[in-house]
């Protein structure tokens, strides 16, 4: 079996990683604006300034294997980050899975969570990980540094605008 048709296999998070990274958001939409949005990866770098590019390498129904790539602002420079993830959408929760199979965050997983708040959506991303593979260090640095800088600082963003884009859609 290849990695892609493992894709829509992602299976339940695990909750028991090291590193525990959660981004949320109140946006003012309803799931039914938000989650297509979120779902639709390779259009992000249309909303997200900070996405250099997204793009499928092998795509199936509801997921594939995707490559992203992004920039880290810090201050005035940007820190190029690129990873290699499965994709898996789940519709009936509704969700969206990653993993991370390339790239220095390789065995991350990743959950999109979609809750209806009223006419509004809570939107939570979380981002489990025991760390790269680097022998005394590597734990420390997913949840001292990658985690709570880099992690952080691309999801956060991310959230934002798409937060922006999907409350834009629900005034027009």
């Amino acid at each position: 079996m290849t990695q892609t048709a493992n894709a829509g296999r992602l299976g339940a998070m695990p909750l028991n990683r090291r590193m525990v990274t959660i981004d949320e958001r109140l946006v003012n939409a309803p799931v039914e604006v938000i989650f297509p949005l979120a779902r639709d990866v390779e259009g992000w770098p249309r909303h997200l300034p900070h996405y250099r590019y997204v793009r499928f390498r092998d795509r199936q129904d509801d997921g594939g294997l995707v490559e992203m790539a992004a920039n880290r602002p810090f201050w005035i420079a940007a820190w190029p980050t690129w990873w290699l993830s499965l994709m898996a959408v789940e519709h009936d929760r509704p969700a969206i899975r990653f993993r991370h199979v390339g790239g220095i965050t390789t065995g991350m997983d990743v959950e999109w969570q979609f809750m209806p708040v009223d006419r509004t959506t809570l939107v939570r991303i979380v981002h489990v990980w025991d760390g790269p593979a680097w022998p005394l260090i590597g734990g420390l640095a997913a949840t001292g540094i990658i985690g709570p800088v880099f992690i952080h600082g691309i999801a956060s963003r991310t959230l934002a605008g798409l937060a922006t884009a999907a409350e834009s859609h629900n005034r027009s």
